[in-house]
């Protein structure tokens, strides 16, 4: 079979340079996401009385801001369904450009809403509708990504790919503790939860324009067309059946993100709010190293991602997706009782989370056939994240209004031992495992390259 007008161009786009811009747009895409939804949970505190009202000491605004937060995550699995289906019948840059324009306006949405003092109650519903529309966005931004850098990236540097473009995922969230950091210093706290909040999802506006603008010059995936070509000629099947004859795909895709998604908000979210309760570090203090956490972070994904690429995804992965099953309890425990310091933990803790999320864009892509990828890949991955990840600081804050934030560490240790089992169920899903055998018959070729 001839190779059809619309590839051979794109394939040409790919050899001259086209890489850099798939990588640029999945990537940039990532920071905005992370960015706005993050600034949202790091403000929170500050704007959780301006639009949700006084409580007894103030916990029920924070805690009606903490519900909101996780109401969008709710919003996120019907985002995945209906985006994802434009994602894998009108085109992954379609879907990224279209959901990350739905995001610049809700930021900007959020920042213009009203206070209590002016509107009433109405300023909580529309901080909840602005963060649904949210919600449904980033529902589809996730998947898409994963999708577009699984589809674009060269062979033989997929999970270098996967841990750059997952990296902008770090880079937002470093850009929102950046942009708090900045904020407390010109503003201070007072200034702050009187409305200089709202300068922050400003920032998320503009960044996600500039991210739609990225976007514009980033070549379709040539891989796309060749499954749009196929698929015109056979019936997509209903996603029900989908999930059924992928279960070992849906199973895996859990695992991973469970350990993924419950990490990430505890230890690069939740985590000065967990040292603070305990008196181990001021709130704003730990918030302010989140920054150098963040830094290191980002560097250990890159690591990681290069590392699978040299000596194969399964020795890497067995080693960094068990290391947390031991350590996260004994690091906390330390934090508790004051024999290690809320920066080590911190940092250690960060580096854990790091070597599950340096590979995860490929290592979920892999799973699935073109033709369902994003919103078979999606819709497991936004509901995950819904029940476990969206709703884990509100239930923190709700553990902790009961003196039973010790529960926590044995939580986080359960969730955090999804990826390592992930490795087994992986296998079975045979193009996994002829793409995990690729790599490493590449690797044995060609040892002494990175």
């Amino acid at each position: 079979m001839t190779e059809s007008s619309a590839v051979a161009p794109l394939r040409h786009q790919a050899e001259t340079g086209g890489r850099r811009r798939e990588l640029a747009a999945a990537t940039v895409g990532s920071v905005v996401e992370s960015f706005d939804w993050n600034i949202y949970a790091v403000l929170a505190p500050y704007f959780a009385a301006d639009l949700f009202g006084h409580g007894k000491h103030g916990v029920s605004g924070v805690l009606g801001a903490y519900v909101t937060f996780a109401v969008g995550f709710v919003a996120r699995p019907v985002g995945s369904y209906l985006i994802g289906r434009l994602s894998d019948t009108r085109g992954r840059r379609f879907a990224l450009s279209l959901g990350m324009a739905v995001i610049a306006v809700a930021s900007l949405g959020i920042a213009a809403v009203p206070g209590q003092r002016s509107i009433g109650v109405w300023a909580a519903v529309l901080a909840v509708l602005a963060r649904v529309v949210q919600g449904l966005a980033f529902g589809g931004e996730a998947p898409s990504v994963a999708a577009y850098v699984t589809e674009t990236a060269p062979r033989r540097h997929r999970f270098a790919f996967s841990s750059v473009s997952y990296g902008g995922i770090i880079l937002g969230s470093l850009l929102s503790f950046g942009v708090l950091t900045l904020l407390i210093h010109t503003l201070g706290k007072s200034g702050l939860e009187n409305g200089g909040w709202r300068w922050g999802f400003v920032v998320a506006a503009l960044l996600g324009l500039a991210a739609v603008w990225v976007r514009r010059w980033a070549p379709e995936s040539a891989e796309f067309h060749r499954a749009r070509e196929r698929a015109g000629r056979t019936a997509r099947p209903p996603f029900l059946r989908t999930l059924r004859e992928h279960r070992w795909a849906v199973l895996t895709v859990f695992l991973n993100t469970l350990g993924g998604t419950v990490g990430y908000y505890f230890a690069l979210v939740y985590l000065p709010q967990y040292a603070a309760a305990y008196h181990v570090i001021g709130k704003e203090e730990a918030a302010s190293f989140m920054t150098v956490v963040l830094g290191v972070v980002l560097a250990t994904m890159l690591l990681t991602g290069a590392a699978a690429d040299r000596f194969g995804l399964l020795p890497v992965a067995r080693i960094g997706f068990g290391l947390p099953i031991p350590l996260v309890g004994v690091l906390l425990a330390g934090l508790r009782q004051g024999w290690l310091p809320f920066q080590v933990v911190a940092v250690l803790l960060g580096m854990l989370v790091a070597t599950v999320l340096g590979t995860l864009n490929v290592f979920t892509g892999l799973l699935f056939p073109t033709e369902v990828r994003a919103v078979g890949l999606g819709v497991v991955n936004a509901a995950t994240i819904a029940a476990f990840g969206g709703t884990f600081p509100l239930l923190a804050e709700w553990l902790s209004g009961r003196h039973w934030l010790g529960v926590i560490p044995a939580y986080v240790t359960v969730c955090t031992a999804g990826p390592a089992l992930a490795l087994l169920t992986a296998m079975k899903v045979p193009s996994f495992a002829e793409a995990v055998r690729e790599t490493e018959g590449a690797v044995q070729r060609t040892p002494g390259t990175a």
